[in-house]
């Protein structure tokens, strides 16, 4: 059987951390907690539980939290835990069983990360395979009866393991806060990080972000060689910085660029978007039907769900609200009211 050592960076947890931990009652063998600058009774409850708690200047970094957090650990596997996470009785006995049968050459272990709380800055999806048990050292191994080599992939296993994401407020200020750091200090940052700020702003971000974020994606991450898939998703955001900042000129340089190139659903719906703004409703139903029906989304997949579904509906109100002809203006509504219905029916895909 192998064991588990459960690792949590954590600040100002006092509301959740019992939760967490209690969930995960018997799963672990060592519990860490790293704390990153906690003022309220977070520590004194991490106490109740373990003894090995503890304090790491906090640096506006993630991952250099969490690897302090893996260095203190000493089991044969690790695993990364959030306080806003909860093991149901369950997922619990599924990972109690996992420890029992879990192959030695396996490396990671995946998990599903299921969104249970209202608050949702990246999540496409109502359960996400994740990484979440990693092995704590790995050995190498040649491979190949010719041309032999290394294994460096590592092996990963997906398991049917379920861990409820609660997440007791929207993160996404603190977020935007820790990209900006970064972003002084010349840090670079990784592709797939680009494309979360992309989901972040766009699923959670309001005009005051997108216009803070200008000069970054004007001046550091559309100049450095991004992939076209990559500044498809930049450019979406341009997009939302010109309309957001009142740059017209901006605005439609980039989103008729994208227009001529297969555009994404996220643009078609800031079209549609300018033009309700504009009250020109007739052109905003063309560019919004063609993010919910014509178009697939790249960042957000409400961006061709819910959200231009339920402005088709405000549209079609307002233009029955604005003609003379009775028979039309039935239309309208009857249109209206089908394309709230589509949006309240709307949900995020299951994986």
């Amino acid at each position: 059987m192998i064991s588990i050592s459960m690792c949590m960076i954590v600040k100002n947890e006092q509301d959740i951390l019992a939760r967490c931990l209690d969930s995960y009652a018997g799963t672990y063998d060592e519990l860490i907690i790293v704390d990153t600058g906690s003022t309220d009774n977070t520590k004194e409850i991490a106490a109740h539980y373990t003894d090995k708690i503890y304090d790491f200047e906090w640096i506006n970094d993630f991952s250099a939290a969490r690897n302090f957090a893996f260095s203190k650990a000493g089991c044969d596997y690790i695993f990364s835990a959030d306080a806003d996470e909860v093991l149901n009785d369950t997922n619990n006995y599924a990972l109690r069983e996992l420890k029992h049968v879990l192959l030695p050459e396996i490396d990671i272990v995946q998990m599903y990360y299921v969104n249970a709380s209202e608050y949702n800055s990246v999540y496409n999806a109502h359960k996400e395979l994740r990484p979440k048990l990693f092995k704590r050292l790995r050995s190498f191994t040649w491979i190949s009866p010719i041309h032999e080599t290394v294994r460096l992939t590592p092996v990963v296993y997906d398991s049917d393991i379920e861990i409820l994401h609660m997440q007791a407020g929207d993160h996404s200020k603190r977020d935007f806060s820790t990209y900006f750091k970064a972003f002084e200090k010349g840090v670079h940052i990784e592709d797939y990080v680009v494309t979360m700020l992309c989901k972040e702003l766009l699923i959670s971000g309001e005009d005051s972000d997108f216009i803070a974020f200008r000069n970054i994606f004007e001046n550091v991450l559309s100049k450095e060689g991004r992939s076209n898939d990559l500044m498809k998703e930049i450019n979406c955001i341009l997009a939302k910085i010109y309309m957001a900042d009142g740059d017209t000129d901006s605005f439609f340089k980039t989103t008729l660029k994208a227009v001529a190139d297969n555009p994404p659903a996220e643009m078609c719906l800031i079209l549609g978007t300018f033009y309700m703004n504009q009250a020109d409703y007739e052109e905003a139903v063309l560019w919004l039907y063609n993010a919910a029906f014509e178009t697939e989304s790249i960042l957000d997949a409400a961006s061709s769900g819910n959200k231009p579904l339920s402005l088709l509906g405000k549209c079609y109100e307002k233009l029955a609200a604005a003609t003379d002809d009775p028979y039309q203006a039935a239309q309208y509504n009857e249109m209206s009211a089908d394309y709230y219905s589509q949006a309240e029916n709307w949900k995020l895909p299951e994986e």
